[in-house]
């Protein structure tokens, strides 16, 4: 049995490289040529010239959350579609509402590449209990397992007695969905004593699962890993059997910027997850999700070569309203811009029955008084609002990527 997708997992630094040079010029090209959106944003970017990762993070940061706006203005898509609506094959609703465009690649969302990591093989029996109805989540699991060659029970959401009947008869081999949808599924067999021995493997999504949940899934019988997906994106990364974080998708170019920016960060600093996708119908360029994670040093032990990220960590846009007033993480990031001795840097806002207070603390190699108080008077050129600053030693803020911290009480 093959233990990787296909050669591109195990591909070197220089291939990968070389790969995208090739790929990176020719979809910019194609995004300003043939969305709206780009056309706009990227009018004065040489498209050839992006060749490489430095070169596309100096390109703008689109947010997931100007996209309700986005659509508001050009509807159905915002502009983004490459795709004209009428050659489309579905049209998808998030919530916000956010429309969502698939197109007919095979494979559409990139999920086979994370179904076979997860042990899926051509020819095993699935139960795919994400939602159809609507949503995205029941398409990207159905077009991942088509594309591997594995029959699929459409269970979507919910109706758990009937998805136990049809688990008993049928027998499928493995599962995907929510990892608390699972559990139910494995615990309410036992209680009716309907036999779901058959379920062995499992891929699951779009909820957490953390050791303790795993662990439980796993001592019913069930090997269970995880994907990390988008109804944007599509597949983003995947654990693979080492189960040492998961593997960037080899269709997607992640980068963990600070947030509120688009700056890239050290590998191993916690920031926002933002992501382009060689998606030819959809062609997000430099899609920030909102989500927190890490990149992870060295090489999977499974052999998949592409970067590592720890994983969902967390939700990156901390926004919150002192005295009236939003303060975003933008602002704290334009602070700490302005005054290069800075390295990272924190909001903390305090304050109890509507009195507030905010204290920016910032890693600097040496205490100085005279810097101090310039931090302090951009804070409040930047803010409209006083806040006091605090200096403190380089690494000594946690590695958590919080920018704003409310510890305001509410009770």
């Amino acid at each position: 049995m093959a233990d990787h997708y296909d050669a591109l997992e195990t591909r070197s630094a220089d291939e990968r490289a070389a790969s995208l040079a090739e790929c990176l010029p020719a979809h910019i090209a194609h995004a300003k040529t043939n969305t709206d959106h780009f056309a706009r944003t990227l009018a004065e970017v040489d498209a050839n010239a992006v060749t490489d990762r430095g070169a596309l993070a100096g390109l703008p940061v689109l947010r997931k959350s100007d996209l309700i706006g986005l659509q508001q203005k050009n509807p159905p898509f915002g502009g983004l579609n490459a795709t004209p609506l009428s050659d489309l094959a579905r049209v998808l609703i998030s919530p916000g509402p956010i429309f969502e465009p698939e197109g007919h690649a095979s494979d559409y969302y990139r999920f086979a590449r994370a179904l076979f990591a997860a042990g899926f093989r051509r020819g095993d029996l699935v139960i795919n209990t994400f939602a159809y109805h609507l949503t995205p989540g029941g398409w990207i699991g159905q077009s991942g397992a088509e594309a591997l060659g594995c029959p699929v029970i459409p269970g979507g959401v919910g109706n758990t007695e009937q998805q136990l009947d049809a688990i008993a008869a049928l027998k499928p081999v493995g599962y995907f969905g929510t990892p608390a949808f699972l559990k139910t599924l494995l615990e309410k067999g036992a209680e009716a004593d309907k036999d779901v021995s058959s379920l062995t493997k499992s891929l699951v999504s779009g909820g957490a699962l953390p050791p303790s949940l795993r662990a439980e899934i796993e001592e019913m019988g069930v090997a269970c890993l995880q994907a990390y997906a988008t109804a944007d994106l599509g597949l983003i990364a995947y654990e693979s059997p080492a189960r040492q974080g998961m593997v960037v998708d080899e269709g997607a170019i992640l980068e963990i910027v600070r947030p509120g920016t688009g700056d890239p960060v050290p590998d191993g600093e916690v920031g926002e997850v933002v992501v382009t996708v060689l998606n030819l119908d959809y062609p997000l360029i430099r899609f920030a999700t909102g989500d927190l994670s890490a990149i992870l040093p060295g090489g999977s032990p499974c052999g998949r070569t592409n970067l590592r990220i720890k994983g969902w960590m967390g939700r990156a846009d901390q926004t919150t309203k002192v005295k009236g007033m939003f303060v975003h993480p933008s602002q704290v990031a334009e602070v700490a811009a302005r005054h290069p001795e800075i390295g990272r840097a924190r909001l903390t806002v305090t304050g109890e029955k509507g009195v507030d207070a905010m204290t920016l603390s910032v890693e600097v190699a040496t205490q100085d008084d005279g810097l101090k108080a310039a931090i302090a008077e951009t804070l409040q050129a930047v803010t409209k609002m006083r806040g006091s600053v605090e200096l403190v030693a380089p690494d000594s803020l946690a590695n958590d990527g919080k920018v704003i911290d409310d510890q305001r009480s509410y009770e």
